[in-house]
């Protein structure tokens, strides 16, 4: 015999209306989770390479640290280096035009912040799809949850039946939508939070590693600051 009570029972009493709010809060549960699951990813590749990019200042010469930093096109360590390296070769070759005004190390500073711009661009892609879905469901639960109680107490009244086993079910059916709006809203609003805080680290580490790309290709050395703080000093690329 079929449950007169439960998730199936909403589903096979519900309208139109009630049937679009689930499948809506399912379908956004389903996008947040791949995007939670494909970001977290990332982060994880990115993390890992955040780490391995002091491997590249200990290398005799700047094709040997490029080639530490891997083949992948991806890596955005090896693609600031690249784009740093061809801001500088530019520059040393400059013809007449207005850009080429600049000094070296503003044109250096402009294409090293362009690249930290396009990855942070792509490191937040779908992060807007976990905010939204996270301030939504629990309304789109709620309007699920007052249109499920709308109904219920017109077919109580029909009924002309206002017990407390005629009302308990039917309400708490309804509210079964609140309670999806917020099984949906919840993990979305934790994955955004913690990507965000992993997006964090690794823009932290890559805008570090622009920072002594700058002085590399200034200077020909890197920028450390001091132990404590102290001030900053300058550190030749590392032999061996």
């Amino acid at each position: 015999m079929e449950s007169q009570f439960g998730l199936m029972n909403v589903w096979n009493q519900g309208d139109f209306v009630t049937k679009a709010v689930a499948v809506l809060l399912i379908g956004m549960s389903l996008a947040s989770w791949i995007v939670i699951f494909v970001k977290a990813l990332d982060v994880i590749k990115y993390k890992r390479l955040a780490r391995h990019s002091q491997d590249f200042w200990h290398s005799e010469d700047f094709a040997t640290a490029l080639n530490k930093l891997g083949k992948d096109e991806t890596n955005p360590f090896r693609v600031l280096a690249l784009e740093g390296r061809e801001a500088a070769a530019h520059h040393r070759n400059t013809k007449a035009h207005l850009h080429d005004a600049l000094d070296v190390s503003d044109w250096i500073t402009r294409a090293l912040r362009n690249g930290i711009d396009e990855f942070t661009a792509r490191l937040q892609t779908g992060l807007a799809i976990l905010a939204s879905v996270g301030s939504t469901a629990p309304f789109i639960g709620l309007f699920g949850t007052v249109w499920g109680i709308y109904h219920a107490l017109l077919a109580i009244g029909l009924s002309g039946q206002s017990t407390i086993d005629k009302v308990a079910g039917p309400i708490g059916e309804a509210l079964i939508m609140t309670a999806l709006g917020l099984a949906v809203a919840i993990p979305a609003v934790l994955g955004y939070n913690a990507l965000v805080r992993g997006n964090k680290f690794v823009l932290t580490k890559l805008n570090s590693f622009a920072h002594d790309l700058h002085a590399y290709f200034v200077t020909g050395a890197r920028v450390q600051t001091g132990q404590g703080g102290a001030e900053a000093i300058v550190v030749p690329l590392k032999k061996g």
